[in-house]
């Protein structure tokens, strides 16, 4: 017997081609009436193909009575209310690991992209200043200290490539990691006022939602870097960009946005400032895994074996 699969968003076609194969699925977001959609097969729906971002809407999961689990695409799960889907005996898998290289490569990218300002030198070049003019001195990385808020796995890779670079490290989380080798600080502003770059790699979530705050980012200070690979919501945007444009903060290289794909006009004409459209784990490798993740964690649910990857 077929199983039904609701799919809230597009996912990559490899994805969508491997559960098409397999199973029934319903595209929520092409339906011309969505609600008419729950109505005909909520009740057939066993379970939800989604992402971190689209989630899995609690007035959805509410019209699928049947539903045992859901899938996500990536290791972020911001848009799932995991308490409300775990309450409904509702599993949850998302797709960890595979993308840590990735992420911490682009962070390394980002940060070398800021000091060794590559995007403006870039742009210096094709525009036929440098027949004129030198391009002048840079910042490297050499020597810097860089504190990472999250020594989770991906903050893990991004500390070793760190080391390569013969940076000092520090680190910040909700507990002191005694097996790491890097300095711990248990508050967060005063990390910041050591560190020369300051990496976001913690999850999102309401109790990281504005850690990184109006304090966090002045302790920072005019010669301090931030860099957000993680979520747009762990920063105070508002004030990021006051300082950055007040020169009381010294530049930031951003992959991530509070409001997506919509970037503060203000950063936009900001030289002191790298951005990227939330491309962390954005190669043809890693998504593949990722979305390969995905396929194989509902696999292993209807197949009746524990879930690879299992949010808990």
């Amino acid at each position: 017997m077929s199983v039904d699969i609701l799919m809230i968003g597009p996912m990559l076609r490899s994805t969508m081609e491997a559960l098409d194969t397999a199973y029934e699925v319903h595209r929520y977001w092409l339906a011309d009436d969505k609600q008419a959609l729950l109505t005909e097969v909520g009740h057939r729906i066993k379970a939800i193909a989604t992402d971190g971002h689209r989630g899995a809407p609690p007035h959805v999961v509410e019209q699928l009575p049947n539903l045992e689990m859901i899938g996500c695409f990536g290791v972020g799960y911001d848009g799932i209310d995991i308490p409300f889907v775990t309450g409904r005996g509702i599993k949850v898998s998302n797709t960890p690991n595979v993308l840590n290289d990735a992420v911490a490569e682009l962070t390394l990218a980002m940060m070398l992209g800021l000091c060794r300002r590559i995007p403006q030198s870039d742009r210096y070049v094709r525009e036929g200043k440098w027949l004129t003019k030198g391009f002048g001195l840079t910042n490297e990385l050499t020597g810097a200290t860089v504190g990472i808020l999250g020594l989770g796995r991906i903050g893990k890779e991004i500390a070793l490539r760190c080391e390569v670079f013969k940076m000092s490290i520090a680190y910040h989380g909700r507990r002191e990691q005694p097996d790491q080798p890097y300095r711990y600080y248990s508050d967060l502003a005063e990390m910041a006022r050591d560190v020369d770059y300051l990496v976001v790699i913690a999850p999102g979530s309401p109790e990281t939602r504005g850690i990184v705050s109006r304090e966090v980012l002045e302790a920072l200070g005019p010669q301090g870097a931030l860099v957000n690979v993680a979520r747009g919501s762990l920063v105070d945007e508002i004030a990021l960009v006051e300082l950055l444009a007040s020169g009381k903060l010294g530049g930031a290289a951003l992959d991530v946005f509070a409001d997506e794909p919509r970037v503060p006009q203000a950063l936009l004409a900001m030289e002191n400032v790298v951005l990227s459209p939330h491309q962390g784990s954005a190669t043809h490798k890693t998504r593949k895994a990722m979305g390969d993740l995905v396929v194989d964690n509902i696999a292993a649910h209807f197949a009746g074996k524990p879930l690879l990857t299992p949010v808990n």
